[in-house]
């Protein structure tokens, strides 16, 4: 039945793409997982965004090239808000059009950003309703939050149509995070001859990646973030007990020095603080921010949410790690074409986002009775660096590392392979062309990820006062390398050097120099009679499992300080 839903609707969208539907292609089945909560009332108060249509989105990414190639004039010449602002900016035309649209349905109370591509509004659902042909706003919950989405595709009037790029708040709810602490629930739990495990602390990640004492942040105009969507905050009593039993060996810092967004109450979440306690002990004594969204309008997309931020604060930390994805297929084109403009927009102002390539290893699609691969986003997108993750060979001690299984990769199904990687995903292919998995699981065309990877399996967390072990996935990776490429800013700073900026065709220059390469192991994918659950395997060089392996981060800080 529900094959037959989705074909009819394939169908349904297919007839809408000329006919005033931004997103067409947009899934608009509200998941399983969330509890029907009726209409919502006429009268009630909706925030939708409207993502105006941008100017010079070909020339932003020729300045991104320039700006991230070492071999370029330009390298680290990056660009200022006010300067991305005067490229970017939506024509006088389409601003006209836009507001006029808004102004004419009674709707006058909008934000906008410095960028001024963007407007969130404030309406009545019958006002949007009518504004959006179409939509059907309802109220859905899950583990006790309330969001309101529309159950049906909106349109937008034809004479606005060619001046928006889509509108937030009527699709896409948020994906439900993994419950990290059962994330090695399935592993096998294996107990050492002495019964105790090594687990992952921050002691742990300094030994295997070679970072000293004397590795810590010392610039002052150095900072670095974490981003959260998933109604969860960090503990600032969690995040000094973390410091105070895993930081003694190396300088640091206890408290995050700002939150942008609402701090929620009740208890902390796991994945909130495995992010602050990993990215502040890894990038130590590196100034910290957390963004966050819990008490956000429940009409509000929480990833949107921080991208609006981004165009909006022209001052912002340099490093950006984000534990957060959703399956390329069930978003729109529309809107991760523009979001992959957002990330350009960052990375020509020199901020470096990086995204955890996700938990399920290659992931898997059910099209009938075939089955294919399925790609995350934005850790798909070409515009961010992606982060992937291992596993100690031996857990009991530090030894090398191998796949984690659960470390996403693959290819997109949405955007072209970028310049930057072509060599070193062909020569993958064609080395490995004999254990690959059948063509028709993955686009060999499409941007390959992840970018590098780090160790993403059994930390200890501190979450309520109590030290928490087994805590694992990508979610960790993530932090890890971000907090080292902090410090290599840092380093940068101090020697008058601008900071990194977005890293991948730099990365990518390097040919694997400065990293353990991940050589063994595979991640999982189908369980079908073709692939048997195996996705990828790692491979000598770039693999779609831990891309180029792990840092070694003495060699990584001189090969990135080279100029």
């Amino acid at each position: 039945m529900n094959t037959l839903l989705t074909f009819s609707l394939t169908l349904l969208f297919s007839s809408l793409v000329w006919s005033g539907y931004l997103e067409y292609d947009q899934d608009v089945l509200i998941p399983d997982d969330w509890n029907h909560g009726g209409r919502v009332d006429p009268t009630d108060q909706l925030e939708l965004t409207f993502a105006l249509k941008q100017q010079n989105s070909d020339l932003l990414e020729s300045i991104l090239g320039l700006v991230s190639d070492p071999d370029s004039g330009l390298y680290g010449k990056y660009l200022t808000l006010d300067e991305v602002s005067s490229l970017v900016r939506p024509s006088k035309l389409t601003q006209k059009v836009v507001h006029h649209w808004l102004q004419s349905h009674g709707i006058t109370n909008c934000l906008t950003v410095h960028t001024q591509d963007f407007l969130q509004c404030s309406m009545t659902a019958a006002v949007a309703e009518k504004l959006l042909p179409g939509s059907n706003f309802h109220r859905y919950t899950r583990d006790g939050h309330s969001e309101v989405r529309s159950s049906a595709p909106y349109s937008v009037h034809d004479d606005v149509h060619e001046h928006l790029d889509f509108v937030g708040g009527l699709h896409r709810l948020p994906p439900k995070g993994q419950d990290l602490s059962e994330a090695s629930s399935h592993r096998e739990m294996k107990q050492s001859e002495a019964g105790v495990h090594l687990g992952v602390t921050p002691a742990i990640l300094r030994a295997r990646y070679n970072l000293t004492t004397a590795d810590v942040g010392t610039a002052q105009n150095n900072s670095q973030a974490v981003a959260q969507f998933l109604e969860q905050y960090y503990s600032p009593a969690d995040l000094a007990e973390f410091m105070g039993m895993y930081g003694r060996s190396f300088q640091h810092l206890s408290q995050v020095d700002r939150v942008v967004g609402t701090q929620g109450e009740g208890k902390a979440g796991i994945e909130a603080s495995l992010d602050v306690e990993y990215i502040m002990s890894t990038g130590a004594n590196i100034s910290t921010w957390v963004f966050t969204n819990p008490g956000r309008h429940e009409s509000q997309e929480p990833f949107l949410q921080w991208i609006f931020l981004l165009s909006n604060m022209s001052d912002l930390p340099w490093v950006h790690t984000i534990s957060y994805g959703d399956d390329e297929d069930s978003l729109s084109t529309a809107y991760m074409m523009r979001v992959n403009t957002e990330f350009m927009k960052a990375g020509v102002r020199g901020i470096s986002l990086l995204f955890a390539s996700g938990d399920s290893g290659a992931g898997c699609r059910h099209l009938g009775k075939e089955n294919c691969f399925r790609p995350s986003f934005p850790a798909s997108s070409p515009y961010v660096t992606t982060v992937g993750g291992t596993s100690f060979k031996n857990p009991f001690k530090v030894t090398y590392e191998v796949t984690d299984y659960i470390s996403g990769g693959g290819f997109s199904n949405v955007f072209k392979m970028p310049d930057y990687q072509a060599s070193a995903v062909d020569g993958y292919l064609k080395t490995e062309a004999a254990t690959l998995p059948p063509q028709a699981y993955f686009n060999t065309s499409g941007r390959a990820y992840p970018d590098l990877a780090a160790l993403s399996d059994n930390y200890w967390v501190v979450i309520n006062k109590v030290p928490v072990p087994w805590v694992s996935g990508t979610s960790a990776s993530t932090p890890v390398v971000g907090g080292m490429l902090s410090l290599i800013n840092d380093q940068r700073l101090l020697q008058g050097l601008p900071v990194l900026g977005f890293l991948n065709p730099r990365l990518y220059k390097l040919k694997g120099k400065a990293m353990f390469d991940v050589t063994e192991g595979c991640h999982l994918s189908c369980l079908d009679e073709q692939v048997q659950g195996k996705g990828f395997c790692a491979a000598p060089s770039w693999d779609p499992v831990t891309g180029w392996g792990t840092p070694n981060y003495p060699e990584l800080l001189a090969a990135l300080l080279a100029e």
